[in-house]
């Protein structure tokens, strides 16, 4: 459930974190004293070298533009996620509120608002993929109930502002999602992040503020204050960390809707985690539990909705490859993600 936006955005930073990591070496092989190459790539070496240094920028220069090219490209990777998540989780809404009469009124009156706003810019290029069926099909068919409706993303994403904390809640809460940054300032990672490597010394919104003043005077003129390799770095690790958090939270809303509507159920709750053996005890409801299958490990209070597939099962101590719990029963579990006490566990039906 939303992994796949996911995945695509820890991919962008992967390559973000290696033109990082790869240009602070040339730049230390160029401007650099002591750096030892292996005799073996001498000639070889020093002929690309001679090469590289005819046309190699300044180093002031080419610091000003690393720190240009990555604060930009994070701040893309970043906006495209908010939007190709809120898509996601309004392609989803019909089959969670089958009834469009179901949805709460602000998603309502964010779509029929954003509809009337599509059809004035219909003609704007941005918006070349849409025709005045696709615009109005959703609306007419919730309002008539001739079809299942749909909620065109288009009519929800527009946002003149960049998107900071209260852009970001606004996008989330017009599509019916609440109280998102909350959920940022709890969630286990980001906590880390200001502690660990922050040293407490900022906020998660001091964080996206930074970037997003970085990203603006990248675009609109040469920055005073240029980032260096590791900030660069450590920054790649704030936009995969809060991109983390808020699929956390939209997959935690599927699965609280899902559950009214008995799509979804809690079957069960880790009531040991051995860190060191990244395996743990859960006690179980009656369900069915076996290797390969999911589980949604979820706490509302730690902002932790974390999808883990189970490596392997225990029963009494013995491996077993599935198993028909009953209330009360405990069994040893290995995840493919790390967990702790406390955690519930969620099975989804549909």
């Amino acid at each position: 459930m939303f992994q796949n936006i996911l995945m695509t955005v820890r991919i962008n930073i992967s390559t973000v974190r290696s033109i990082v990591k790869t240009n602070d070496w040339l730049k230390e092989i160029s401007f650099g004293a002591g750096v030892v190459i292996k005799q073996e790539w001498h000639e070889e070496t020093e002929l690309i070298l001679g090469t590289l240094m005819q046309d190699i920028p300044k180093v002031r220069e080419w610091r000003v533009y690393d720190h240009c090219a990555v604060v930009t490209r994070l701040y893309a990777i970043y906006e495209r996620f908010v939007e190709d998540l809120v898509s996601d989780w309004l392609v989803l809404l019909p089959s969670l509120f089958p009834l469009y009469s179901d949805l709460e009124e602000r998603i309502r009156n964010t779509h029929q608002t954003g509809v009337g706003r599509l059809l004035l810019e219909l003609k704007k290029n941005r918006y070349a993929h849409l025709s005045i069926e696709e615009v109005m099909r959703g609306l007419f068919h919730g309002f008539t109930g001739e079809k299942q409706y749909e909620l065109l993303p288009d009519a929800f994403l527009f946002h003149e502002q960049n998107l900071r904390r209260e852009t970001l809640e606004k996008l989330f809460a017009d599509a019916g999602i609440i109280n998102t940054w909350g959920w940022v300032e709890k969630h286990r990672a980001i906590k880390y992040f200001l502690e660990e490597i922050r040293g407490n010394q900022n906020t998660a919104e001091g964080e996206l503020n930074e970037l997003i003043s970085y990203r603006n005077d990248a675009a609109h003129g040469s920055p005073d204050d240029v980032l260096g390799t590791n900030a660069l770095l450590e920054l790649c690790d704030f936009v995969e960390t809060l991109c983390q958090a808020i699929t956390e939270l939209v997959t935690y809303q599927v699965i609280e809707r899902k559950k009214s509507i008995g799509q979804a159920r809690e079957v069960g709750k880790i009531i040991e985690w051995y860190k060191k053996h990244e395996a743990g005890v859960a006690k179980f409801e009656a369900t069915t539990i076996s290797v390969g299958s999911n589980l949604f490990l979820v706490s509302q209070g730690t902002s932790c909705c974390q999808l883990a597939i189970i490596e392997s099962i225990q029963n009494n101590g013995i491996s077993v490859s599935e198993v028909q719990t009953t209330t009360e029963m405990e069994v040893g579990l290995k995840f493919d993600v790390d967990a702790k006490k406390g955690l519930r566990l969620y099975q989804l039906y549909i």
